[in-house]
């Protein structure tokens, strides 16, 4: 395969990555890399579904004014607008291409999508295949993307950093063959990532251990404007004292979008106490409400209770859910489950526009490693799978119509091809980077959880600063890259939520309880103007 002879580089293969990657083989070649097998990526463990006005009784208004609502005051609301109107006719699309999302027949035969009821949401607007949402939409654009002739699928490639050239145009990245341990740069006309989260930089986390934050470094490390990465969603309800393959299993929202309600270890219902919606309040009411129980009544869990509903009908809407919970020895249907937040989605990233441009020329970024300004300071359930869906699709778009003009070769300084250098991989540092990441996911969830303040934000940049020069020291392999990526998007967080003193959305410090208007900003950074290193 030659290398730089594509139009499109495409870093990621989660929805954003694959969607992008399908809508623009129609214009040019294009390349898809991904550090793991072609599956694996946040979208693959999305339970809950699509968000979409797709009902009669619906409206891209209404969905509009919910996501406003929940976005703290800081949601851009012309690209709210443009998400939510886009929305129900690609959901559509995806379902027309093969994702079998449920659905049901009405009395006149006419079929309608099944919608889940999700916290923060006034209707009913959750399209979903069972709970299996994320795995479905996966595996239906990774068919249709295989079938792309002018697609090429590159697995168990790390992307280490991307190139610009002479102009400061983004053109490429450099690669590590994870086989083979070579590194060379592949080129295109234009660069688009889809990396996904950083998860993994808390000590609980419904992320799989890929998602550590390699978009974001990447993207800081060449230029890019960093926006809102003190905005992290902690998802309320991960299974407490199990863990799946390096993660906390998720609960899904839609299970008590269907009734269940969460209860302390001796029964009381405490969700009516902390919002009017109770326990289908926005995730970072919900998440905070667990906490402050946790901390006054003691232990490390509380109960989701789902045992009053019909058996039947949670065993035929949660078949994931019901069946992982069994093997670990609760009967959903009779038991309630053991639950305690993790940190699941981070609202910030790389700041793009309207096109999901960066400010870098030549590279586009969507899906969870950019900030489109949707979300605000409080991502709304299930508007995560929509923005990758939208944004990518406006991507490709635009992406397309700078390929077309953007006719002159890569001015990349010396040779005009890297020549491949080695990293060998080696397991001499292995328990050093093991022992460096829980000492970052441990100070991560301790002084940039669910609840912070000055003091902790400080010594945990301290801390991490203090980290980051003795992971420098590491051996250049994939464990210790992703500890460095993990690192630089720690420090933005922490740099973010220092540099907003109040609280707002997901943000929440206790020096500084209540939210100021003086503050109702977006919080950018970039290289040019931030004391955090570069490297």
């Amino acid at each position: 395969m030659k290398r730089d002879a594509f139009d499109f580089l495409v870093i990621g293969s989660g929805m954003a990555g694959l969607w992008f990657s399908h809508r623009v083989s129609r214009q040019g070649s294009v390349l898809l890399v991904t550090k793991k097998e072609d599956t694996e990526s946040n979208t693959n463990y999305a339970q809950g579904g699509i968000a979409a006005a797709v009902d009669s009784d619906d409206s891209a208004r209404f969905h509009y004014e919910d996501t406003i609502r929940a976005g703290g005051g800081i949601a851009h609301p012309d690209i709210v607008k443009l998400v939510t109107e886009a929305g129900p006719g690609l959901v559509r699309e995806l379902h027309g291409l093969g994702v079998p999302f449920n659905i049901y027949a009405d009395a006149t035969g006419t079929e309608h999508f099944d919608l889940g009821q999700e916290g923060g949401h006034r209707r009913r607007r959750i399209v979903h295949a069972r709970d299996f949402t994320g795995a479905e939409v996966e595996h239906g654009l990774l068919k249709a993307v295989r079938s792309d002739r002018d697609v090429t699928l590159l697995e168990e490639h790390f992307a280490i950093d991307l190139v610009r050239d002479e102009d400061g145009r983004c053109c490429g990245v450099r690669v590590l063959d994870k086989a083979s341990g070579s590194v060379e740069t592949l080129r295109a006309r234009v660069c688009f990532l889809a990396t996904g989260g950083m998860g993994q930089a808390w000590l609980h986390t419904t992320n799989p251990p890929i998602a550590t934050g390699d978009g974001v470094a990447m993207g800081f490390r060449a230029g890019t404007r960093i926006a809102n990465m003190e905005f992290v969603q902690f998802h309320p309800t991960s299974l407490y004292g199990h863990m799946l393959e390096g993660r906390a299993f998720l609960i899904s929202e839609a299970v008590r979008g269907e009734g269940a309600v969460l209860r302390t270890r001796d029964g009381h219902a405490f969700m009516p106490a902390y919002h009017p919606d109770a326990d289908l309040a926005p995730r970072d009411v919900v998440a905070r409400a667990i906490a402050t129980e946790l901390r006054l009544r003691g232990g490390d869990y509380v109960l989701l209770d789902a045992t009053h509903l019909d058996p039947k009908r949670l065993r035929e809407r949660f078949p994931n859910i019901s069946e992982t919970c069994l093997k670990f020895g609760i009967d959903i249907t009779r038991r309630p489950i053991p639950v305690v937040p993790a940190a699941h989605y981070v609202c910030g990233g790389i700041e793009t526009n309207e096109w999901a441009e960066t400010s870098v020329p030549g590279l586009f970024a969507a899906g969870e490693c950019a900030c489109s300004g949707l979300h605000g300071a409080n991502r709304l359930a299930s508007n995560s799978l929509l923005e990758a869906l939208v944004m990518a699709d406006r991507a490709a778009e635009k992406a397309a119509q700078q390929c077309r003009t953007q006719t002159a070769d890569c001015k990349l300084p010396g040779p005009s091809s890297t020549p491949p250098s080695s990293f060998a991989p080696s397991d001499e540092d292995a328990g050093l980077v093991v022992e460096l990441r829980k000492r970052l996911q441990t100070r991560m969830w301790q002084s940039a959880g669910i609840v912070r303040n000055d003091k902790g934000l400080a010594e945990a940049r301290r801390e991490i600063l203090e980290l980051e020069a003795e992971a420098d020291r590491l051996q250049p392999t994939v464990a210790a890259m992703e500890l460095r990526n993990l690192v630089a998007a720690s420090l933005l967080v922490i740099e973010c939520a220092l540099r907003r003193p109040e609280s707002r959305g997901l943000h929440f410090n206790e020096d500084h309880p209540k939210p100021d208007d003086r503050d109702r900003y977006d919080t950018v950074i970039s290289r040019t103007e931030t004391e955090l290193p570069a490297a």
